[in-house]
Formats: structure tokens, C-alpha cells, sequence
């Protein structure tokens, strides 16, 4: 049974950090690309970040760039979203997924339950 874990999420006031986490199992977990989405109440999902399979390429959305860094480590089956400089309106649900291809991530094969990430002004 393949299990995406988020965690780490939680309130921060404007301009503070936080790191959430992604932890798999159940799957080859470098033969995934990893992806962290966010939704906020009475929005659409917005994709934020993407990872390669080995960690070598990551690719952030404007609305996070230069705040956020993904990274990946293998050997812990694990994705890391460090966000920096947090804004109120990056309040939201955060998601990880998992795909076998970055086209994959149109339609992931897996998602994780979400964690609450609230950013105070």
C-alpha cells in the first residue's frame, strides 16, 4: 500500500519559516517525480514545486520563487518544501504528490492527505 505522509505544517506569522515534509512508502520512491500543491479555501489547486527523480532538478512557481526550495532525500524516502519569508497568502492545504513522469503530474499517481500550512499578517 503505497502512503504519501505530510507533515510539519502549521501557523507562522508573516515573514517566518516553516518546513513541511513528504515521507512515502510502499512505492520505489526514486522512480517518482514529487511534486508539493497547495489550496487554499475556495480556490483551485496551485502547483508550487517539482522535484526529479534523483533530486538533481527542481523547478519552483512564480508565486514561490526565491521564498521556496524542494529537496529529496533517497535514502530517507522523504521530499522537503522549505518555505522562507512566508506571506498570508500562501495559506493553504500543501500536497504532495508522486508521479513516473513530470507530464505525470497532470494526474499523479499518488497524493499525500495534506497538511495546514497558516500564515498570520
Amino acid at each position: 500500500q503505497v502512503q504519501l505522509v505530510e507533515s510539519g505544517g502549521g501557523s507562522v506569522q508573516a515573514g517566518g519559516s516553516l518546513s513541511v515534509s513528504c515521507a512515502a512508502s510502499g512505492l520505489t520512491f526514486s522512480a517518482y517525480v514529487i511534486a508539493w500543491f497547495r489550496q487554499a479555501p475556495g480556490k483551485e489547486r496551485e502547483f508550487v514545486a517539482r522535484i526529479s527523480w534523483n533530486g538533481g532538478n527542481t523547478y519552483v512557481a512564480d508565486s514561490a520563487k526565491g521564498r521556496f526550495t524542494i529537496s529529496r532525500d533517497n535514502a530517507k524516502n522523504t521530499v522537503y518544501l522549505q518555505m522562507n519569508g512566508l506571506k498570508p497568502e500562501d495559506t493553504a492545504v500543501y500536497s504532495c504528490a508522486a508521479a513516473r513522469s513530470y507530464t505525470g503530474l497532470k494526474a499523479p499517481d499518488y497524493w499525500g492527505q495534506g497538511t495546514q500550512v497558516t500564515v498570520s499578517s
